[in-house]
C-alpha cells in the first residue's frame, strides 16, 4: 500500500468547527494577540451550512466577546417580549403561569436568532482580525506526535466508493498546531476518538442526548407575534419519551417550529419524526400554522446530560469546547452562551500557555474555568432537571425540579445533591417484544410532511462516488441483531431517511444506508442499540446547507 504524503502547515492554534465556540475562541485569541497564528475548519460549504439550534439567544457569552456586537451589526434583533409554558393535551392545553418559574427560566433580555446567521456574522468578524477560515474542510483525521494530538488531517477529497484514491484524489493537508480545539459540535467523530484514548469520560455520567427537528414556516402576518417565544410538554409523547416543542416567533412573519425528543426513549418503535409531524396536528399548533408554508427543515442532536456528564475537557494538546464537551442547559434550552463562554476561557488559557513558552500540554486553566466560572455556575443550578425528568416522569420533574432551581438561585444548595443519570440511551433502548407497535397517522403534505420530501428542505447534498460514511463495525448485526430484538430501529430514529430494512416482506430482509440523505444528525451514532453504527465525516462541503437555521 503507497503511503499518502501530506504537506503541512503550522499554526498557533488549530480550531476545528466554525460554530459559537470555535468562532469565539478564535476571536478571543486575535483580541489577544494579533500576531497568533489562528486557522478554523469548517466542514460546511459554507460558515453556517451547518448550524441548526432553537434558538432564543442569552447574550451573556457574546457580551463578554464583543461587547459592542449592537454597534457591529450582529444579526439580532427580535428580542423576546412574551413567554409561554403549555402542557398538552390531544384536544387542548393547559398554560403554565409564569410566575412559580425560577428567574433563570424567564427569557427577558435574550434574542430569537439564526444561529447560523450569527456564525456567519462572528465569521466576518474573525477575519477582520485576521483569522484565517476555510470551509468545505471536512477534518478527518488526528495528527499524533507520541501521545499528544499535534493537529488535523483535512481536506481529503476523491476517493472512490470502496476507500481507495480516484483518479481526482487529493490527500489533504496536515493542519498543525501548538494547540487544537476541538468544537465540532455534539457527537464530534475526533471529539470520540479523543475522550476514547483518554478516557476522559471517567469518573463521569454518561453523556445524555435529545434529537432536535425543526422547520421554518412563513405564516398569516395576522397571526404572528414578533417576540413571541412558547415551549410545550406532554402530548403527543406522553409517557413513551421525554421531551417538548418550541414555537419561536422571528422577524417577517417567520416562526421556528420544533420539537425534542430524549433519546433515552426504551419502546423501539417510537418514532421521532412522525412525532414532530403528529405534533403540528395539535389544534394549537395548526391553527398557527393553517394558510402558511414550511420553508425550511433540519435536525441535529442536542447534549442534555448536564453538569454530571462533562467530560474532562482537556488532554495534551488538545481541548473540547462547546457542544463537544456537552454544555446545554436544558430546562432553558440553551448552549450557545455557553459555547461562546468555553471558547473564550480555551482561547485565554492557549495564549497563556504559548506565552509562557508553553505547547502541547494539558490546558489546565481552560479545565478550571469551565467549571468553576460561569459555565460552572450555570450549569450546577439545573443539574437534577434532566435525572428527575428521567427517573420520574414530567410531573414530578416539574415539581421537584423547579424546588430544586429556586434552591439552587436562591441559597446556591440543592435538596437533592447530584443525581445521576443511568445508562446510556443506546443500552436505554428496550426489546421490541416488550412494547406495542405505535401506528402514526399519514402525514397530509399540508401540515405533516415524509421525512424525504421534508429532507429536501434541509438543501443536503452528498457526493455519491465517495465512501459512505455511515459504517458499520460489523454488517450482519442490523439484521442477525437489531432487527430480530429491537425491530431495527434505525428505520424510525433517524429523522432523515437514511436507514432502511428492504426485502422484510419477500423474507431476505437487508439493511440499506442512504448516506445521501445524512442531515449529520448523530443520532444513529448515539442511538444504536448495538452501537454498530460510526459517524464519520464526508468529504468537504457535503451535508445540509441550512439557509438560516
Amino acid at each position: 500500500m503507497t503511503e499518502i504524503v501530506r504537506e503541512s502547515m503550522e499554526y498557533d492554534v488549530v480550531i476545528v468547527g466554525a460554530g459559537p465556540a470555535g468562532l469565539s475562541a478564535a476571536i478571543r485569541l486575535k483580541q489577544l494577540d494579533a500576531d497568533l497564528s489562528v486557522v478554523v475548519l469548517e466542514k460546511g460549504s459554507e460558515v453556517g451550512a451547518h448550524i441548526l439550534s432553537g434558538a432564543v439567544l442569552d447574550p451573556v457569552g457574546l457580551n463578554a466577546l464583543i461587547p459592542d456586537w449592537k454597534e457591529k451589526g450582529a444579526p439580532i434583533r427580535t428580542e423576546v417580549v412574551e413567554d409561554n409554558f403549555y402542557i398538552l393535551g390531544e384536544a387542548g392545553q393547559m398554560r403554565i403561569p409564569n410566575w412559580p418559574m425560577p428567574p433563570l427560566m424567564s427569557n427577558h433580555g435574550n434574542y430569537i436568532v439564526s444561529m447560523a446567521n450569527v456564525c456567519r456574522w462572528m465569521a466576518t468578524q474573525a477575519e477582520a482580525l485576521g483569522v484565517e477560515i476555510f470551509p468545505g474542510m471536512s477534518c478527518s483525521e488526528i495528527v499524533w506526535e507520541g501521545d499528544r494530538v499535534a493537529g488535523v488531517v483535512a481536506g481529503e477529497f476523491g476517493k472512490e466508493a470502496d476507500g481507495t484514491p480516484g483518479p481526482g484524489y487529493e490527500p489533504g493537508m496536515e493542519l498543525r498546531g501548538k494547540y487544537v480545539f476541538l468544537a465540532e459540535g455534539v457527537r464530534g467523530s475526533l471529539t470520540k476518538q479523543v475522550m476514547a484514548k483518554f478516557d476522559l469520560s471517567a469518573g463521569h455520567c454518561p453523556q445524555k442526548f435529545g434529537i432536535g427537528m425543526k422547520e421554518i414556516w412563513e405564516i398569516d402576518p395576522a397571526k404572528h407575534h414578533e417576540g413571541r417565544v412558547t415551549h410545550t410538554m406532554g402530548w403527543p409523547l406522553g409517557s413513551n419519551a421525554g421531551g417538548g416543542s418550541f414555537i419561536y416567533h422571528l422577524e417577517k412573519n417567520q416562526v421556528y417550529v420544533g420539537f425534542v425528543v430524549h433519546l433515552n426513549y426504551q419502546n423501539p418503535h417510537l418514532y421521532p419524526y412522525m412525532e414532530f409531524q403528529r405534533f403540528k396536528h395539535h389544534p394549537m399548533v395548526a391553527e398557527l400554522l393553517k394558510g402558511g408554508k414550511r420553508v425550511a427543515y433540519g435536525a441535529r442532536a442536542i447534549s442534555e446530560g448536564g453538569w454530571q456528564s462533562i467530560p474532562k475537557v482537556v488532554a495534551p494538546g488538545v481541548a473540547i469546547l462547546g457542544c463537544s464537551a456537552g454544555l446545554v442547559n436544558v430546562p432553558r434550552i440553551k448552549g450557545n452562551h455557553n459555547a461562546m463562554l468555553s471558547g473564550k476561557a480555551a482561547a485565554e488559557a492557549a495564549h497563556a500557555a504559548i506565552l509562557a513558552g508553553r505547547q502541547g500540554d494539558e490546558l489546565a486553566d481552560y479545565e478550571a474555568e469551565l467549571r468553576g466560572g460561569p459555565i460552572g455556575r450555570d450549569l450546577k443550578k439545573v443539574r437534577n432537571v434532566k435525572p428527575m425528568w428521567s427517573k420520574w416522569g414530567l410531573a414530578a420533574s416539574l415539581a421537584f425540579g423547579g424546588l430544586d432551581m429556586w434552591t439552587n438561585s436562591l441559597f446556591g444548595v440543592s435538596l437533592f445533591g447530584t443525581l445521576k443519570h443511568g445508562k446510556t440511551d443506546a443500552a436505554a433502548t428496550g426489546l421490541a417484544r416488550d412494547f406495542r407497535p405505535i401506528d402514526y397517522p399519514k402525514p397530509d403534505g399540508v401540515l405533516s410532511f415524509d421525512r424525504l420530501t421534508n429532507v429536501a428542505f434541509s438543501f443536503t447534498n452528498h457526493e455519491e462516488s465517495q465512501p459512505p460514511h455511515l459504517r458499520l463495525k460489523d454488517e450482519s448485526v442490523p439484521i442477525a441483531v437489531n432487527l430480530a430484538k429491537y425491530d431495527e430501529p434505525a428505520q424510525r430514529y433517524c429523522p432523515a431517511g437514511v436507514y432502511e430494512v428492504v426485502g422484510q416482506e419477500q423474507g431476505t430482509p437487508r439493511f440499506q444506508i442512504n448516506f445521501q440523505n445524512c442531515v449529520h444528525c448523530k443520532t444513529c451514532d448515539i442511538k444504536d442499540p448495538s452501537q454498530n453504527i460510526v459517524w464519520t465525516t464526508p468529504q468537504g462541503g457535503d451535508g445540509p446547507n441550512y439557509p438560516n437555521m
